[in-house]
């Protein structure tokens, strides 16, 4: 695993098939409801794709956000990719969040679990500083992209594991992503046929 150190200027993002996302700016979930939770009493890591098919399912300033922060790293995620040879990542946002005093995190022991096949990072692109020391302070957090082989298919169930522990949450998250994309989409539409 790589990390990946360059500050970029905001380049776009690369997303293929744009004409199958959502329209942005009609959605209303929040963040804590499709993020995947996992963790102890002394650590808690919450996971959640930055993919614009999810994204786009965010609250409008949620999605601009997350958007906007992937974009000003994206000719480090592209550096990546290229390393790996692909035209793209899979990539995810991991936030580590403290709940006792000088708690200890490993990036790496991070991994995904999707359709039957395990991923763990090939690079991590830090969005907060000091992210490589691996130590937070109690109510403090450590977050970075962390990008994966673009196999994964977040349409589908997908396991986040870290060390020894492991959720499954995705598959109620998923649920509320179809609902609130129908829900996008009834909204989208009645807009665009008001005069």
């Amino acid at each position: 695993m790589k990390l990946f150190w360059l500050w970029p200027v905001s380049i776009g993002l690369l997303f293929a098939q744009e004409a199958t996302l959502p329209p942005p700016g009609y959605g209303s979930l929040r963040q804590e409801q499709i993020g995947i939770r996992l963790g102890d009493a002394r650590l808690s890591v919450r996971v959640m794709p930055l993919d614009e098919h999810v994204t786009r399912l965010l609250a409008p300033d949620a999605w601009r956000s997350l958007r906007d922060m992937k974009a000003s790293r994206a000719v480090d995620i592209a550096a990546a990719a290229r390393q790996e040879g692909q035209d793209s990542l899979s990539a995810f946002m991991v936030t580590f969040f403290a709940l006792q005093p000088d708690v200890r995190f490993d990036p790496d022991a991070l991994i995904i679990t999707s359709q039957n096949r395990t991923f763990r990072p090939v690079g991590i692109v830090p969005i907060t500083p000091r992210f490589s020391e691996g130590t937070i302070e109690q109510r403090q957090q450590a977050a970075a992209i962390y990008l994966f082989d673009p196999a994964i298919d977040v349409s589908r169930q997908m396991t986040v594991e870290y060390a020894g522990r492991s959720s499954d949450a995705w598959i109620d998250a998923l649920r509320q992503l179809n609902a609130e994309r129908v829900r996008v989409l009834a909204r989208a539409s009645q807009q665009q046929g008001q005069p």
